[in-house]
């Protein structure tokens, strides 16, 4: 295993590294392991605009069109213009800006199928569009024509993580980091770990993703900070977890990821007025279906229930038909009732294609709400597979759970839901405690037990 300079220099670090590296090796062996979160990706490990501070990638922006409008076989403008696209979609929550670096790298490759750098690019945009299989193709071609580039390993891991395919994503995560340990490629270990259900391991490498990256590129370190404190939030130190927020707002004035951490912050804390502030600031500048439906989320904690009903259409709406995501809407609808059936048809479609722990717990919510038990049961088995510790996915387990008779199992999980966080989301949460404070007053001795799920089922 190659280890770099600034690693060699820091033995705490090579520890980190040695831990990581040996944790997800072990992994691999056992079986099927963790996927990402569709609502929140991983910095692709883009090639880096020429600044990443608002203005700068707006300078970048309009340096690299008007280029390109003389001169369309500009392949190194395209890729930073690409690069410089897909850093503001994240920020802004306009996905019509990736279709525009996909034009740019796709006129670049059809006069030079082997222009390398637009080919790598090409794959991340793909990423960020959700074409999965699209991404893995480019980023399998772009390694037969650069077999020590490690960003194409992470390109095709993150590929994998999205489709469940955990094996392959891990084996191309690995090769990625033997090739050069990175603040991508650590970003990648975290994430891994976090799906797996080690967070504090999670926390290391996410920590070490921040201390890697450049000060120079500011949007990634507001990411990468920000990540720090949605670690730091599950595991119950929100006092910490704001402290990374705040930091992560430093180095990127108004980056989403750190405002939706301090609303967050400040939801958990019961001050809703204040969260809700943060979070239409946000929608203002990156109206997202995901924020839509955070809104509609307080706004009925509120009891405002017009205002509610307007945010979770807007939301919908969003999910529909803005920027597609069947998993997503699913859930939305099974974990707000509002219709069953659709969410059962928009899951089971999202399954045909995906079958990673994420898509499988929204069909299993589905299923469940419209009762259909047995299929939930079986689904919700398979979407705890990789030990996460996602609270809304134990959460659901419990109650899919308890519907089945396993009362003990059920008050386990709900535990591991709610510890250190019981207010970890306005719709689930209450659900939760309340079948809690059930179960609390159920007579113990008439629990049957079920054997718990394992890891590969």
């Amino acid at each position: 295993m190659r280890i770099s300079k600034a690693a060699a220099s820091n033995g705490v670090a090579m520890l980190v590294v040695a831990a990581v590296l040996g944790l997800i090796v072990r992994a691999n062996v056992g079986g099927r392991v963790p996927e990402a979160r569709g609502s929140n990706p991983r910095l692709a490990g883009t090639a880096g605009a020429l600044s990443t501070t608002r203005d700068g990638l707006q300078r970048t922006t309009d340096d690299m069109r008007q280029r390109l409008a003389a001169n369309r076989h500009d392949a190194r403008s395209a890729v930073v213009l690409a690069d410089a696209l897909l850093r503001q979609a994240r920020v802004a929550g306009n996905p019509g800006l990736a279709s525009e670096a996909e034009r740019a790298l796709v006129a670049v490759l059809k006069d030079d199928p082997l222009q390398y750098q637009a080919r790598r690019m090409l794959s991340t945009v793909y990423l960020s569009e959700h074409r999965f299989r699209d991404a893995i193709r480019e980023a399998i071609r772009g390694s037969q024509q650069v077999p020590d580039d490690p960003l194409n390993y992470g390109v095709i891991g993150d590929g994998h993580l999205e489709l469940g395919d955990y094996d392959e994503a891990f084996a191309a995560f690995q090769k990625m980091m033997d090739l050069r340990p990175s603040a991508s490629a650590y970003a990648r270990a975290s994430y891994a770990w976090e799906l797996r259900g080690n967070l504090t391991t999670a926390l290391d490498a996410m920590r070490m993703a921040a201390d890697a990256t450049s000060p120079r590129d500011p949007e990634a370190l507001a990411w990468h900070h920000a990540h720090v404190g949605d670690l730091l939030l599950q595991l119950g130190r929100p006092a910490d977890a704001r402290a990374a927020y705040e930091q992560a707002a430093l180095d990127w004035p108004g980056h989403p990821a750190a405002a939706s951490g301090l609303s967050r912050i400040k939801q958990a804390e019961g001050d809703f007025d204040g969260a809700l502030v943060l979070y239409r600031a946000q929608f203002q500048q990156a109206p997202t279906p995901d924020l839509a439906a955070q809104i509609g989320d307080v706004y009925a904690t509120l009891g405002r229930r017009n205002d509610s009903e307007r945010y979770y259409a807007l939301a919908e709406a969003g999910w529909r038909s803005d920027a597609p995501e069947p998993k997503n809407l699913a859930r939305f609808l099974a974990d707000r009732n509002r219709s069953h059936y659709q969410a059962v048809a928009i899951a089971e479609q999202a399954a045909n294609d995906r079958h990673d722990i994420f898509t499988e717990d929204a069909l299993a919510w589905a299923y469940f709400r419209a009762g259909r038990l047995a299929d939930a049961t079986r689904l919700s088995a398979r979407a705890l597979r990789t030990g996460t510790r996602d609270r809304a996915l134990l959460y659901h387990a419990a109650a899919i759970r308890h519907a089945g008779g396993d009362t003990a199992g059920a008050r386990q999980l709900l535990d591991r839901a709610l510890d250190g966080n019981p207010q970890f989301d306005l719709v689930c949460a209450p659900e939760a405690r309340a079948l809690r404070q059930t179960l609390s007053s159920s007579p113990r001795h008439a629990e049957r037990r079920v054997p718990p799920f394992r890891a590969g089922a």
